[in-house]
Formats: C-alpha cells, sequence, structure tokens
C-alpha cells in the first residue's frame, strides 16, 4: 500500500515501484480510506507520507502496527528531521522527497534481505479469494487440499486459491509442523483438536475453531501415526 494526500506524488512513487518490479499496489490519496482499507486487508509493505491532514504518518503507522505487527512501514516526507521518531514508530525505512528510483530499490532490497532471514520463522504464502490477493501466514492455515489444477487453503476466515500443485506446498512446509495425510490433503499438526479412527484404518481428523473434517488415506495414516509417535518420544 502506498498513501500521500499529494496526487503527483502518489503517482511518482507508485511508477518509481513499478520500475523496481512491483506491481501490487493499493494506492490511497486519502489517509481515512487507507486505515479503514488496512482493517480489512493485511498488507506486506506500506509506504507512509508523514505530513498528512486528519492523520498523519506516524499516527497512521501506529493503526498498522497494533493491527498487523509484522507490516513493514516506510516513510516519506519532505522533512528530513522527522527521521528519529519516524524509526521510533516502527519504520523500516525513510526516504525524503525527490525520492529516486535508487532510493526505493535500496529500501526494497533492505526489506527483502529482512525477509529473508525471518524465513525460519515464519512463512507466508500468497493466495487468491476473489478479485483480492493475501499473504497468509501459515501458522494461520488449517489444511490444504488439491483442486484441480490449484489447491484451496483452509484458514478460519474463508477458503483462498493458491495456483501451486500440492506437492509444492509440501516441500514449502517442510520443516514446519504440517503433514500430508492423503495425496489430497495436508493439515496443519498444531491445529488439530481430535482424531478418530473409521474404517479400513484411516483417521477422521477434527480441528480446533473450525467445523470441518479431513479423513487421511489408509497409507496416510499409518505414516501419521508414526510421524506423531516420533515427535512424542
Amino acid at each position: 500500500m502506498i498513501v500521500d494526500d499529494e496526487k503527483l506524488a502518489l503517482s511518482r512513487l507508485q511508477r518509481l515501484l513499478n520500475e523496481n518490479g512491483v506491481d501490487d499496489i493499493a494506492a490511497f490519496d486519502n489517509p481515512i480510506e487507507a486505515l479503514k482499507e488496512i482493517t480489512k486487508t493485511k498488507f506486506d509493505v506500506v509506504f507512509l507520507d508523514i505530513s498528512m491532514p486528519n492523520i498523519t504518518g506516524l499516527e497512521l503507522a501506529d493503526s498498522i502496527i497494533q493491527l498487523e505487527p509484522k507490516t513493514f512501514i516506510v516513510f516519506q516526507t519532505a522533512y528530513s528531521e522527522f527521521a528519529l521518531e519516524a524509526f521510533k514508530n516502527g519504520g523500516m525505512g525513510y526516504l525524503v522527497k525527490p525520492i529516486e528510483s535508487n532510493d526505493i530499490k535500496s529500501v526494497l532490497d533492505k526489506i527483502r534481505n529482512f525477509k529473508i532471514s525471518s524465513d525460519n520463522q515464519s512463512k507466508k504464502i500468497l493466495g487468491k479469494r476473489g478479485d483480492k490477493l493475501y499473504l497468509i501466514d501459515i501458522n494461520d492455515i488449517y489444511y490444504i487440499k488439491a483442486d484441480l489444477d490449484e489447491v484451496i487453503i483452509k484458514i478460519k476466515e474463508a477458503d483462498a486459491y493458491v495456483r501451486r500443485k500440492i506437492g509444492d506446498l509440501e516441500t514449502l512446509l517442510s520443516g514446519h509442523n504440517f503433514f500430508r495425510i492423503h495425496r489430497s490433503y495436508i493439515v496443519n499438526v498444531d491445529k488439530i483438536k481430535s482424531m478418530k479412527s473409521v474404517e479400513q484404518s484411516k483417521l477422521q481428523i477434527s480441528f480446533d475453531g473450525i467445523a470441518e473434517i479431513v479423513t487421511s488415506s489408509k497409507d496416510g495414516a499409518k505414516d501419521f501415526r508414526e510421524y506423531i509417535e516420533r515427535r512424542s518420544l
């Protein structure tokens, strides 16, 4: 997301981001409208002008961090004296206008390096619901289901769709507490509430917080029991 009450500055920032390979951008010239969108949608990075009417960029940053602490904030302003206060408010970057393409490249590199260094702690998956894209934290996933040439990711609020094979997701989630119980299902073990043995020694799995139930294959149940036993040792 980019927020700047000056439309020319907003347009310039969007162009510079496009030049540096960023295409999925929500642009707002009204900070109040931007805040409304932030309550509905998670953003990976937010560029904020500091000096805006009604809500300053610093105030908006405080609201964003309270709603989604993992959002990266980049401040932009014509006044360099705001720099210290901006970083106290969680800024990952601080850009002084007029902003150039190299400035954008530098701050994007900083963000990407930070993301790479923290990949061992958390991962996010880009999913789609309707015409909107979402960054889904893997800790919010209940299960993943293969569906033709894509997968359905079940989170508490709804389903999200990812155009990837389930095997790719299995590889991506290796090292985290996910297990493939069926050729069509991967489950988040940390979300499991209970399991029940059903016909042919398959497992019927229930989750905390959602009503859906998934059933393993016979071989998947055997492998999953062994996985649980190993983790219990």
